[in-house]
């Protein structure tokens, strides 16, 4: 009988074992990883001229092969002006896809700036550079679009969409000298991955070896817009979660430094994870942040890229009237 107990308890201990690291390993891959802080590390331009200095070094910076409508667009009006607007552009997309939206706003007055991605903007669309894509270097991207903008702008405005909108959100997290963030449909989670496995997807697919999969697997290479990669990678998609997984992780702990920032969501967009987006938005109301949003509605039946006007199904004469007012009300 005592033998009998000794085994069944060393068979409870064993159960107990197992299940508390079977636990433990379920917790480590429900945590996002390399989630903590990411500095930023300012140097805004003083004046004007170091501004022009600043955005010939990042077109310095470009890569070989750039296609010569995605190099950095500056449209100015020849000196400092009241405001000035960051037009941060889409994973795999370019500076193609801001481009008229740029131009309501340079006829409105304001400096613009758009600048690519890093591993961004080639010629060849069939490239797989953007796969090298890290939350770091789109940090640093961040960090020196909004050095450009203080010098040509009083007052510095940020727009991004998806992974631009994570860039945006990091921005309006660290730097104080950012007036207002505009976030549209930032990708800190997908559609295709249940919210509470966002994290172990993030963490899994860093582990794996780097797929590159077609954004529609049907049209392939013909989809549109005709510029634009048409395949993504899921090692670069994982470095924009982590981003976003950094910027919620800075938030739980401190307000967002911009003065003003507004969320815009697109209710009709099967891309992106919405209730991701708002698990931000709601740390953030935490702090009392000067945030607003706005939506647009489902039957509307936008895609998630509601910017570019190459898009197929696009409405820019719904969506564009809108973000004008939104940044100048």
């Amino acid at each position: 009988m005592a033998q009998e107990q000794a085994h069944s308890g060393r068979k409870w201990w064993l159960f107990l074992l197992i299940s508390s690291l079977v636990i433990a390993m379920v917790l480590i891959l429900l945590t996002p990883w390399k989630s903590g802080h990411l500095a930023s590390h300012p140097h805004p331009a003083q004046n004007y001229t170091e501004a022009l200095h600043l955005v010939e070094l990042f077109r310095a910076d470009e890569p070989q092969g750039m296609d010569p409508l995605n190099r950095t667009i500056l449209m100015t009006h020849g000196k400092k002006t009241d405001r000035a607007i960051i037009l941060v552009h889409g994973y795999t997309s370019d500076p193609q896809q801001f481009q008229e939206l740029g131009s309501r706003f340079y006829a409105l007055g304001y400096n613009v700036l758009i600048a690519p991605l890093p591993h961004h903007g080639l010629a060849d669309r069939m490239n797989d550079a953007h796969a090298l894509l890290t939350a770091e270097e789109l940090a640093t991207y961040a960090d020196r679009t909004v050095d450009i903008a203080k010098g040509v702008g009083d007052k510095v405005v940020m727009m991004g969409i998806s992974a631009g909108g994570v860039t945006t959100a990091w921005a309006a997290q660290n730097r104080s000298d950012i007036d207002l963030a505009v976030i549209i449909s930032p990708a800190v989670g997908f559609q295709k991955i249940p919210t509470p496995l966002t994290a172990a997807a993030m963490n899994v697919y860093t582990l794996l070896p780097d797929a590159l999969e077609w954004w529609d697997p049907v049209l392939k290479e013909n989809v549109l817009p005709p510029h634009g990669n048409p395949k993504y990678s899921m090692h670069a998609l994982s470095q924009i979660l982590r981003l976003g997984f950094i910027v919620q992780a800075d938030a739980q702990l401190n307000p967002p430094a911009a003065k003003k920032m507004v969320i815009v969501f697109n209710a009709n967009d099967h891309t992106i994870n919405n209730e991701m987006t708002m698990k931000m938005v709601n740390i953030w109301k935490e702090h009392h942040a000067s945030l607003t949003s706005s939506e647009f509605e489902a039957g509307l039946k936008l895609p998630h890229d509601i910017i570019d006007p190459a898009q197929p199904d696009q409405r820019v004469d719904i969506v564009y009237p809108r973000l004008l007012e939104l940044v100048n009300r």
